[in-house]
């Protein structure tokens, strides 16, 4: 299909970029889904066809993650911030206590959402050095009594990442990989409950997908509203109520494309390759750019860094946008630079921008 418009370089750190290939193949399926004479948004989610649409999506992230079938995977709504809620709601009671590793603004959610059902406590912290790296191993403090350990696997505000998963034994360990599903290989073994909203790496907003041990749904909270259990919607293979079907379609699309381009090895190396590029250009600079985390917790899906200075740091940013880099601001909480490089942007646009901090830094420095 001929591209009649020039993409951006899109660093928005969600929602993100999508695979080009994927956005022309839905383009092409849009008003005529495989011969149904109606899009993929107008089929019933009860149909056939959805159906058929719904469970390869399911069966292509099984493959992808190495899913055992001792853990259900659902499709749901809400995003990760219905999840800081639904989590404590179903597996912690007014009683107990869970351990929350605060590594950023995400945690800090999760552990306010917490106090509502149960008693919550920080596991480790490093907000006092202003979340510029993860907690080490032996910095977590957490009680075999407890409900669960939660940890955020990737933060995008501050760009640190956990580069390998702590065993938790009895624990339940439960992450919220909102922001970096799918950008490298990892053991789902270790975790009794993933979720993340697709909205990063995975598709469009809209779908959140959990990932759920099935022992954990036996052993949830009963008495809580249908809507919230986990267990009516891994008895319902997601479909109680209308899913978000185009959501849905478009996951799967995303799906095939990893598989396809050599799943989640391949993956892994192609993001390695592109943060490389934007982390060597900050590490040359002698100061020009500074990074926000720490080398040893440096995340390869938001990349943080500040320009020297405040008037210069203004000046970069209106001058990327002017050469059609999006979304390269902080976080509105934080400010600075932020290059949100998920699995679908383009080697092409991480090597462009390199060369435009490179270029900024030559005429400026």
């Amino acid at each position: 299909m001929k591209e009649l418009i020039k993409r951006a370089h899109n660093f928005s750190a969600g929602p993100s970029a999508l695979p080009l290939e994927v956005l022309q193949k839905a383009q092409e399926e849009l008003t005529d889904f495989r011969g149904n004479g109606m899009s993929v948004m107008e089929l019933s989610h009860r149909s056939a066809a959805f159906e058929e649409v719904h469970n390869q999506a399911i069966a292509t992230l099984r493959s992808l993650l190495s899913i055992s079938e001792d853990y259900e995977v659902l499709f749901l709504q809400g995003g990760a911030s219905l999840q800081f809620s639904m989590v404590p709601m179903n597996f912690l009671q007014p009683d107990k206590s869970a351990a929350i590793v605060m590594t950023g603004a995400w945690s800090e959610k999760a552990l306010e959402e917490a106090k509502y059902f149960g008693q919550p406590y920080e596991a480790a912290s490093t907000k006092a050095e202003n979340y510029r790296r993860i907690p080490t191993f032996d910095e977590l403090k957490y009680k075999p009594s407890d409900a669960y350990v939660h940890i955020t696997s990737n933060n995008t505000i501050f760009g640190t990442q956990w580069n390998d998963f702590p065993d938790t034994g009895d624990v339940p360990l439960i992450a919220d990989m909102s922001s970096d599903i799918l950008s490298k290989p990892f053991d789902v073994n270790k975790f009794a409950l993933i979720y993340a909203g697709a909205q990063k790496n995975l598709g469009p907003s809209g779908v959140t997908v959990v990932i759920i041990r099935k022992d954990m749904i036996d052993k949830a909270n009963k008495n809580i509203p249908t809507m919230l259990r986990y267990s009516t919607h891994a008895k319902n293979n997601s479909l109680y109520n209308t899913p978000p079907t185009f959501g849905i379609y478009m996951l799967g699309q995303v799906l095939e494309w990893a598989q396809g381009i050599g799943g989640l090895e391949a993956v892994a190396k192609r993001n390695q390759e592109k943060a490389a590029l934007i982390y060597d250009a900050i590490d040359a600079s002698q100061g020009f750019y500074v990074g926000h985390a720490e080398p040893n917790s440096r995340s390869l899906m938001n990349i943080t860094f500040r320009v020297s200075n405040e008037e210069l740091e203004k000046k970069f940013l209106a001058e990327a946008k002017k050469e059609g880099f999006v979304g390269v601001n902080g976080h509105r909480s934080v400010g600075g630079c932020r290059a949100s490089t998920y699995n679908a942007v383009p080697y092409e646009s991480c090597l462009a921008f390199r060369e435009f901090m490179l270029q900024f830094q030559k005429v400026n420095g």
